[in-house]
């Protein structure tokens, strides 16, 4: 896949693939190759039994670290990846976590194949430790891979990888979110692949300089070793495949999984109109205080069986947090190739890129150049390049009768970052990102309406912890947990609503939390809807100063409306970071999914169902939709054909005098 190398110290610059076709050896570690011959050869059956066995590996891991990890954002959260790949670290397999994060591994296991292969050497039962999105296998700092090299009989075979959000790494602000920060330095430093576990044997020397410079060390070391046991149990797995139908048969199943995709793709594509279909998509706010709108401009191509990405037009990276770099333009691209384009094709991300190019300038927000801010790549440039890959792609599905059936509008624009630290309740030290908003509203199809607080497109198995979780786990307390009516993008079909939360600090002896908040999509919508529908409402988040809500729960009233709590309201910009009191409440609002067709196409019962489920509201069925609901909640049919037929007068500029003049013509 040609693509503009990353930029930054040519030291830790994205190598050139480091092996040749018919290479055997890459410095001093010899690999395990298989030729043509012995790919093509492989029986229909064997290779639908081992490739499941794969695809159930990355399946296991993601159960181990699941099982082994002490983080809320991991247990109940699932943000986190893992992968299978080949001896020269392409992916043959990823698990259904964190697409985002799994789409970068290769980009480290290629880095440490060119980088670490004499010194300090990469020998059976190494790993390796990252968190430098300029080599890869994460988005920014907080994601930490750990990539195992597999041997057999003295060759590489092939890597495994697992990588999973840490809650805090240190820099300036707790959880490592420093919303006033102006460039990598304010955050924490970024750590190219180092041996961390060697010959088996985790290096005690490594991991204390790792854990040093987190506030949470004890918590970062129990995901370390849940990421290092995945490789354990994907190793062993893997090994006892190889023994029971031999390594050639193993590899050659693997090469070919990623040429099936290939294959696949260039046919599912070659079914399609060429053409060009563009998007932009925005960040509001590099950092707080900043009130400029930066965008992503993204022209996708199709020719014959290829697609090129050409993000020509991109703003330049900016001081403070929200750029990416090639890894995160990457990860905003293959979630939804996956997802939308390939759901019927086996998820090898190694083959499917070598079907698009990419075309990106370094310098830009994402694809960033050192020592730009990071520390929210993975949620902010990131994400809305893959808001602008969704707006592309879907409409390129669009073109075709049979495709069309999987692409979805735009899903939630952006993610809500709510990170609380402080004391918790048990008197110890705490940090955390809440992940309500993982239960985004999903973009509508053209057969339907967007699935109400389904998730994220890119993290197809991503959960939202139980209230009861977050409330045993950190010092606050729920006043509501509900989804929002008028958060999912009007049309023909509605896109999935979004949702809320209310809480205030509880239980803590500090009397209070700190808060770090970092959501965009208040300025511009970033849920945009297709063929007519409108996008999802914005972000908006309020936090109350000197609430009542003590005395209300005193005295037995459970508040469920912020225009209710008493004390002072304040609309939060896209970055803060402040101290919560116990009397201080916080209120979080996010996206829905962009919508389908004209609203006014939308079959009246569907509104009036949307209205009595709360999905939709009176006012927006009226003005949005133009359906006229009866006291009874029934749709008045006469009224309702008034009311479009206004609506369309008035698009059109005509009042209804100059509609019968214009018809009578």
């Amino acid at each position: 896949m040609p693509i503009v190398p990353i930029s930054g110290s040519e030291q830790f610059a994205v190598q050139p693939d480091p092996l040749g076709r018919n290479q055997t050896r890459v410095g001093e570690v010899p690999l395990h190759t298989v030729d043509e011959h012995t790919i093509d050869g492989i029986n229909a059956l064997t290779y639908e039994v081992i490739r499941h066995r794969l695809a159930a590996i990355t399946e296991e891991m993601g159960d181990a670290i699941k099982r082994m990890s002490g983080s809320v954002v991991v247990t109940d959260c699932n943000d986190f990846g893992a992968a299978i790949m080949d001896e020269a670290g392409d992916t043959v397999q990823v698990g259904l976590y964190n697409m985002q994060l799994a789409a970068s591994l290769d980009m480290a296991a290629k880095w440490t194949l060119a980088n670490r292969n004499t010194n300090p050497g990469i020998r059976p039962g190494d790993m390796f430790l990252c968190n430098d999105p300029w080599v890869g296998g994460g988005l920014h700092q907080n994601d930490v891979t750990v990539l195992a090299p597999l041997f057999h009989e003295g060759e590489l075979f092939g890597w495994t990888g697992a990588v999973a959000h840490q809650v805090d790494l240190g820099g300036v602000s707790p959880g490592s979110w420093s919303v006033d920060g102006m460039d990598v330095f304010w955050e924490s430093i970024p750590m190219p692949p180092i041996k961390i576990v060697e010959g088996g044997e985790l290096r005690t020397d490594i991991e204390d300089v790792y854990l040093r410079r987190s506030r949470v060390p004890k918590l970062v070391a129990l995901d370390l070793r849940a990421k290092i046991g995945a490789n354990n149990v994907a190793q062993d797995r893997l090994t006892a495949l190889i023994g029971k139908y031999g390594p050639d048969t193993v590899k050659a199943v693997m090469k070919r999984m990623m040429n099936d995709a290939e294959t696949r793709v260039r046919a599912k594509l070659a079914e399609l109109p060429d053409g060009t279909w563009g998007a932009v998509a925005h960040q509001d706010g590099g950092r707080a205080g900043d009130r400029n709108v930066y965008k992503i401009v993204l022209n996708m191509t199709k020719t014959g069986d290829r697609l090129i990405f050409d993000f020509t037009g991109t703003d330049p990276q900016v001081e403070g947090i929200i750029n990416c770099t090639l890894a995160g333009l990457r990860g905003g691209i293959m979630p939804v190739l996956l997802t939308m384009l390939c759901p019927d094709i086996p998820w090898a991300p190694g083959g499917i890129y070598r079907t698009i190019d990419i075309i990106s300038e370094p310098g830009t927000i994402n694809n960033c150049t050192f020592p730009a801010g990071i520390g929210k790549a993975s949620v902010a440039s990131a994400w809305s390049t893959q808001n602008a890959v969704s707006e592309t792609v879907a409409a390129m599905l669009a073109t075709h009768p049979e495709h069309s059936q999987q692409l979805m509008s735009v899903c939630c624009g952006s993610w809500d970052l709510t990170l609380l630290a402080g004391v918790d309740q048990h008197g110890g030290g705490f940090v955390t990102m809440l992940c309500d908003a993982m239960a985004g509203g999903l973009g509508a199809k053209v057969d339907g309406d967007g699935v109400d607080t389904g998730g994220e497109n890119c993290i197809p198995m991503g959960r939202v912890a139980d209230v009861e979780i977050n409330e045993f786990s950190f010092p606050i307390l729920y006043l509501w947990r509900r989804e929002e009516p008028d958060s999912g993008g009007p049309g023909q079909y509605r896109g999935g609503v979004g949702a809320s939360s209310c809480f205030v600090p509880h239980d803590s002896p500090a009397d209070g939390v700190h808060l770090v908040v970092s959501a965009p999509g208040k300025a511009v919508p970033q849920a945009p809807g297709l063929a007519g529908g409108y996008p999802a409402a914005t972000q908006y988040d309020v936090l109350v100063r000197g609430s009542d809500v003590p005395q209300q729960l005193a005295a037995g009233v459970i508040p469920a409306d912020i225009t209710v709590l008493g004390g002072e309201m304040h609309v939060v910009p896209p970055h803060l970071e402040t101290d919560l009191g116990v009397t201080d409440v916080y209120f979080t609002h996010w996206q829905g999914g962009g919508g389908m067709g004209d609203p006014i196409l939308r079959e009246p019962e569907r509104v009036a169902a949307d209205v009595a489920n709360r999905k939709v509201s009176p006012r927006a069925a009226h003005q949005v939709y133009g359906v006229v609901l009866a006291e009874t909640g029934a749709v008045d049919a006469e009224q309702t054909a008034l009311r479009r037929h206004a609506l369309r007068l008035e698009r059109a500029g005509l009042t209804e005098h100059e509609h019968q003049r214009e018809a009578q013509r």
